[in-house]
């Protein structure tokens, strides 16, 4: 059955509606275009999400947990079709096994001047899947939604420089800074989130922070 779930459906009408936070706003021109791909499955533990474990000697975003995506090529024609590439090169998913729901807005990424397409699909028949780049990629996972909704399991992370954001410590990985904000809006904007302490703060990881400033 490749129809979405009920939750997905109104979860997927929701954000695609989702407004973009003011430091995440893409300029008038420039950029590189790239796309993620939010890819919710049904498991054994009710619904998940799909994230990377990016290589701590990658050359991109090293150590980072991640959805799977990357830059859109000129043969992609699209944001669409970049994600579900990337995200078959990453993690050897099967894309027949998905079905595209929405695109998200876009957001800029300043850092590495990315202007980022989230795109939301449903896996309605799981393939097997694993770090199918090991230069890339250290591993898959697939995280279930009542993990990442856990009060346990969420914190505000704050950057050294200031500033501060959601985080989840899920899977043996903290999820941070881009990853964190999409997560956290998608589970907010589709009424999947639970009340979380957000006076639980903790400074970055020191090995986290290297790992980003190298990435």
């Amino acid at each position: 059955m490749t129809d979405a779930p009920d939750w997905l459906a109104r979860l997927a009408a929701q954000a695609a509606r989702t407004s973009v936070p003011a430091g995440l706003r893409p300029p008038p021109r420039g950029g590189r275009a790239a796309a993620v791909l939010l890819l919710f499955g049904e498991g054994p533990l009710g619904p998940d999400v799909l994230l990377i474990q990016r290589s701590a000697l990658g050359r991109r975003h090293a150590g980072q947990p991640a959805f799977p995506g990357g830059g859109v090529d000129p043969e992609d024609g699209g944001p669409v079709a970049a994600a579900l590439r990337e995200a078959e090169e990453e993690t050897g998913l099967e894309p027949g096994g998905v079905r595209v729901l929405c695109t998200m807005p876009e957001l800029y990424l300043s850092h590495s001047d990315n202007r980022v397409t989230p795109v939301l699909g449903w896996w309605h028949t799981p393939s097997a899947v694993h770090a199918a780049s090991p230069a890339e990629v250290e591993s898959v996972e697939r995280v279930p939604v009542a993990e990442l909704v856990d009060q346990d399991n969420r914190i505000t992370l704050r950057h050294p420089r200031g500033g501060s954001g959601p985080a989840f410590r899920v899977r043996g990985m903290l999820v941070w800074g881009f990853t964190a904000m999409v997560l956290d809006a998608v589970l907010r904007e589709g009424g999947l989130e639970r009340p979380w302490d957000r006076d639980r703060v903790e400074e970055i990881p020191p090995d986290v922070l290297e790992l980003a400033a190298r990435g």
